[in-house]
């Protein structure tokens, strides 16, 4: 049985940070429901649809207008026997529409709800708008992306939507469902993007800490000051991850190198490392990455080949770890964890209101029910 089997979650986040969260959810097995706008659903249908695609596997979708009357109270109608609320939307907006925390907690006690935004549900910018690189930016870790000397480089990894959102919101839910099912009383889970980012950064932190101040771009430890610890071109433009950190890697790295007498410049009392640097990459820039790769890569240098996506989907360990799955002929991520048994493949993303007649359906039967039922009792009395 999968780890979250019988969990019911309702998702009303749209693009990016909330559905990649929800994406894990149903990868270990709990029942997502997106509700979604009527009028063209969640924006990265049309915005981006692959990325769509990718990260809305395994789920169901269901068409309300939380602005209508009759669409809320069929929201709430679902939230009743929901275990997780999960919305992405500013401060306010869900108590609008009276499906707020407040409303969903009064019918159903044990509910996890969860708020996913960019500045959290307090604090002076809880109602900015903004995006993964604002995000980013305000939490400090941008500007130590690049390279020394440069602008701050953003990459396409979106830290604050995955890492600092989604993974952390993540993380929340399954905390507050445990307390769910220990104690009956459910949660608000809040998370903001700009905190999650932040809490990242305890590397960047423990610089500050002991020197009482950060280091320029490129200038700490792990992001560009250690000769042993760089990215380096090769003779063909591409390049390796050269991070043998430790003192017995670096010596493997020189002997199979044929360069031993780069250990003394390793020892050098020039806390630059800059002739270490300098000596490593003209070293490197002597042989094509794949000569280094087969060189190094196994021998406990800690050296490697960056790959582009297409060579690491194609990669023999992501292969053989089984980390990519086919999404109607394409490449898609399997869930990055590994159980003792492996955990049902999910199904491809569904078209806007696919599952409308099946749950709302049960949603109107069930009003039904209910009303013939509170009919009766009054005619017995």
């Amino acid at each position: 049985m999968s780890p979250l089997a019988g969990v019911r979650v309702l998702d009303l986040t749209r693009l990016l940070p909330g559905p990649f969260c929800t994406l894990y959810l149903a990868q270990l097995g709990a029942d997502v429901i997106k509700i979604e706008d009527p009028d063209g659903g969640d924006y990265a249908r049309l915005m981006s649809p692959e990325l769509f695609a990718l990260i809305n596997r395994g789920k169901a979708s269901v068409t309300l207008d939380l602005r209508k009357q009759t669409d809320a109270e069929t929201f709430r109608r679902l939230a009743i026997d929901a275990d997780v609320v999960i919305e992405s939307f500013r401060p306010g907006v869900m108590d609008k529409s009276g499906c707020g925390y407040a409303a969903l907690k009064a019918i159903n006690p044990r509910l996890v709800y969860a708020a996913l935004t960019g500045y959290g549900q307090t604090g002076p910018y809880r109602d900015r708008a903004g995006h993964d690189m604002n995000f980013r930016g305000y939490a400090g870790e941008l500007e130590q992306t690049g390279a020394g000397g440069g602008a701050p480089a953003s990459g396409n990894f979106q830290t604050a939507d995955l890492a600092g959102g989604a993974l952390t919101c993540a993380v929340g839910i399954l905390a507050a469902l445990l307390k769910a099912r220990e104690t009956g009383e459910g949660s608000f889970v809040d998370v903001g993007m700009l905190d999650g980012t932040l809490a990242l950064q305890v590397v960047a932190l423990s610089t500050l800490r002991m020197l009482g101040h950060g280091l320029p771009r490129g200038a700490d430890a792990l992001s560009g000051a250690m000769a042993n610890y760089r990215v380096y071109a090769c003779a063909d433009g591409r390049h390796l991850a050269v991070a043998p950190l430790e003192y017995k890697f670096f010596v493997r790295l020189c002997r199979l190198a044929g360069r031993q007498d780069l250990l003394e410049l390793a020892l050098s009392p020039d806390e630059s490392g800059q002739p270490l640097h300098d000596a490593l990459s003209v070293l490197f820039a002597g042989k094509p990455r794949d000569e280094w790769e087969r060189l190094l890569a196994g021998e406990d240098t800690c050296v490697s080949a960056i790959l582009s996506l297409e060579e690491a989907l194609a990669n023999e360990h992501v292969q053989a770890r089984g980390m990519i799955a086919d999404d109607a002929g394409k490449p898609a991520f399997r869930l990055p964890i590994h159980f003792d048994r492996p955990l049902p493949e999910v199904g491809a993303a569904p078209e806007l209101g696919a599952d409308n007649a099946r749950i709302l359906g049960a949603v109107v039967m069930a009003t039904k029910v209910d009303e013939e039922t509170e009919m009766r009792s009054g005619a017995e009395t």
